[in-house]
């Protein structure tokens, strides 16, 4: 009898690439992006040896980007690696009518621009981090 591998999918959960990025759900913890193999090498590497000293292996991806201070040598580092942040945010949109109505809209952001924002701005906008989105061709010459 054959042992069949199940593949469990979880929301948020997952590493996609296309030819120049590189896409990685924000429910990963930071220990879990070592364990992934789905994840590239060079990339599991840099969370090692630059991510995990300042940052603790429980925290998931999306808390560690929430709470960023914006002079830290980590922003400096996705800065490098010119990652972006797609995050979930509350806007106000008017209708033709001129009703207003909240709505989450989506948006990719720069990880500077997502550490600029303090505290009380992100909760009072709803932010939510979905993914971190990385550059090939940056992470090749880190």
């Amino acid at each position: 009898m054959e042992d069949k591998q199940k593949t469990l999918y979880e929301p948020n959960k997952y590493c996609i690439q296309d030819v120049t990025t590189i896409y990685i759900g924000a429910k990963y913890s930071l220990g879990e992006i070592l364990d992934a193999e789905e994840i590239p090498f060079k990339l599991r590497l840099l969370v090692e040896r630059d991510i995990m000293p300042k940052a603790d292996a429980q925290d998931s991806l999306e808390s560690h980007l929430y709470y960023l201070e914006p002079d830290s040598f980590l922003v400096k580092l996705y800065e490098q690696l010119k990652a972006k942040v797609k995050i979930n945010i509350i806007e106000e949109k008017r209708s033709l009518l001129g009703k207003a109505k909240k709505m989450y809209t989506t948006q990719n952001v720069s990880v500077k621009k997502l550490a600029e924002m303090n505290f009380a701005e992100k909760q009072k906008k709803g932010v939510v981090v979905q993914e971190l989105m990385v550059s090939k061709l940056s992470l090749l010459g880190m």
